[in-house]
């Protein structure tokens, strides 16, 4: 066989995981718990992770419901991971005791929820950094338009793609990943 087929065939074969390589993991990046404890988003490898900047006075606050409902549906396949933000309007000023009461008084909150932080400007934190520049997820860039916008992570810790605030967490956009 001709040795420039071979090496195409070989390049089309490739991965999406091995084309990514020598790009920021996902799994490598450090955030806390609302309590304050280490999150190992590795734990998570194997599962689908979707990721949701949340706030408790925001217009899509409702969404808590569905995201504990994919919580509850898809537990096997995907991990709700919540990361309150105060950057859209204010609309999260409590601190990590009252966001914990309001989440599971309100919504019955079950899922992960994250220390409080910045999803975009020049505190971003690094997973939001990793979420819109695509010279870190090697898949696309991004900015974070308001509160309750998904990313969604495959098994392997890749992304798979993002959502605006009005698409449901139990919209097939996001669950046809999930079957």
């Amino acid at each position: 066989m001709n040795p420039f087929k071979i090496f195409a065939a070989t390049l089309s074969s490739r991965s999406k995981s091995e084309e990514r390589m020598g790009l920021e993991p996902l799994y490598d990046i450090k955030i806390n718990s609302l309590k304050g404890n280490p999150i190992h988003l590795l734990d998570f490898q194997g599962k689908h992770i979707l990721f949701v900047n949340v706030a408790s006075k925001c217009g899509f606050t409702p969404q808590y419901k569905e995201l504990q409902r994919l919580h509850e549906n898809y537990s096997n396949k995907v991990v709700v991971i919540g990361l309150p933000c105060n950057q859209f309007r204010g609309q999260e000023p409590g601190g990590a005791e009252e966001i914990e009461s309001f989440c599971e008084v309100n919504y019955g909150v079950k899922f992960l929820i994250t220390e409080k932080i910045a999803v975009k400007g020049p505190n971003q934190h690094p997973l939001y950094k990793w979420f819109t520049h695509k010279t870190l997820n090697g898949v696309k860039n991004s900015s974070v338009k308001w509160n309750f916008q998904k990313y969604l992570v495959d098994t392997k810790g890749n992304l798979v793609d993002y959502y605006f605030s009005n698409t449901s967490p139990m919209s097939s956009k996001i669950t046809k990943h999930l079957k």
